[in-house]
């Protein structure tokens, strides 16, 4: 029988006042799997499956396919461009368009024609069955944005000190990429993941999970692990292939939306925030999983988005060890999205979101029709059902400094 810690392994809670208690339960329960052996939770933390959103959890040999998440690399992406951001308002329907042309959202989107990216010649389709399977859907959604609280969004960055990323255009994981000096300007930014090929590999590997550790009581089943030993190393390259697939298709949906706009890149920032590394802590290697939290080790560049109606913020990671290097990815919430669909009506949304300067129009909303798709963070990114933002910030800038403000998103 797969035994359980009497004392769950040492982890720190920030923000606390504001996490629902069924989060913390779940962090508890992570931290005494015999395979932990440090954690974390973020600010912005909330209920989840296995591990709760917001949850960084570090364990031996051991990879927990929920301690990832469903949506394998889900993940932000930033392009910078070389031009002053008051064009969006003297242009604001040629912006629109070029979101709307050049990207699909919801649940099974694809592209209305295939694009071509070396991710799709990845070696690593062949070496899984159910990847091989998979191959076929996943290049015909490269370049679509999912459904949730995925978004694309034209908006304005402010940069206080330059940001010096490699010199390459092309890569993945957290990373800044050219040079942008202290300035204003426009800025293209997305969140999505790996669409339904992470999907199908997170269940697959959490049910194959469930059935090696059966014995686990019901409430720690979605924590199952699976040895990094056996088909651990199996879920670590399906995991990795999906988020090579995730950081593509954010090139795809960047790079197609730069052309139709026209203007040079400056750089930009891209970061995973479901995902898993191998790290060292405490002289040891683990396997850090982070579920909804971003990559804060010293240096490394990240992207913390706001709400429909709030700046998000371009960070660099301070290294924190009692935070496993990481930071909160969001603003956190205040009440599950079914809650939100009950509570709200969108022409209220609309409303404030009109009041607030920002011109976002939902995917996922009935009215008006689902198949408008602009920019958009659905509807469901309320802010008056998301966390208070500036605390959530507030607790994050131990661990990150905060480098760049956005805007309020203005497409």
């Amino acid at each position: 029988m797969d035994k359980l810690r009497d004392k769950p392994v040492p982890y720190e809670i920030w923000g606390k006042e504001d996490i629902e208690p069924s989060a913390r339960e779940q962090m508890e329960r992570a931290a005494q799997l015999s395979v932990s052996q440090l954690g974390a939770l973020m600010p912005d933390a909330h209920t989840g499956y296995g591990l709760p959103i917001g949850g960084v959890l570090a364990t031996k040999d051991a990879v927990i396919p929920y301690g990832v998440g469903v949506d394998i690399a889900c993940r932000m992406r930033m392009t910078i461009f070389n031009v002053q951001p008051y064009i969006l308002d003297q242009k604001k329907e040629r912006f629109r368009r070029a979101l709307e042309e050049n990207t699909v959202f919801g649940t099974g989107g694809e592209l209305f024609s295939r694009v071509e990216h070396p991710v799709m010649d990845d070696p690593a389709w062949g070496e899984l069955i159910l990847a091989k399977k998979l191959k076929a859907e996943a290049a015909r959604q490269l370049g679509t944005s999912g459904s949730g609280n995925h978004f694309v969004e034209f908006g304005v960055l402010k940069v206080k000190e330059e940001i010096n990323g490699t010199d390459d255009l092309q890569g993945e994981g957290s990373r800044a990429f050219g040079k942008i000096p202290p300035g204003t300007y426009l800025a293209l930014l997305s969140h999505s993941g790996s669409r339904h090929l992470g999907f199908e590999l997170a269940n697959y590997y959490t049910e194959l999970a469930m059935n090696i550790h059966a014995d686990l009581p019901k409430e720690y089943r979605h924590l199952a692990w699976l040895d990094m030993y056996g088909a651990g190393a199996e879920y670590w390259i399906a995991m990795n292939l999906a988020g090579r697939y995730a950081s593509a298709n954010h090139a795809v949906i960047h790079q197609r939306v730069a052309d139709a706009i026209g203007f040079d890149i400056l750089g930009g920032i891209e970061n995973h925030h479901n995902f898993a590394w191998k790290e060292t802590h405490q002289g040891e290697e683990l396997i850090v999983h982070r579920k909804g939290a971003t990559p804060a080790g010293l240096g490394v560049y990240g992207v913390i988005p706001g709400t429909m109606m709030t700046p998000g913020f371009v960070v660099r990671g301070k290294g924190k060890p009692e935070s496993l290097n990481s930071a909160s990815h969001g603003a956190g919430r205040r009440m599950s999205r079914q809650a939100a669909y009950k509570r709200f009506e969108w022409p209220d949304v609309q409303q404030r979101l009109k009041d607030a300067g920002s011109n976002s129009c939902p995917v996922g909303w009935m009215k008006p029709p689902a198949r408008i798709r602009t920019s958009a963070r659905s509807w469901k990114n309320k802010p008056t059902w998301w966390k208070s933002w500036p605390n959530s910030l507030r607790v994050s800038s131990k661990w990150t400094r905060i480098k760049h403000g956005g805007g309020v998103p203005k497409q």
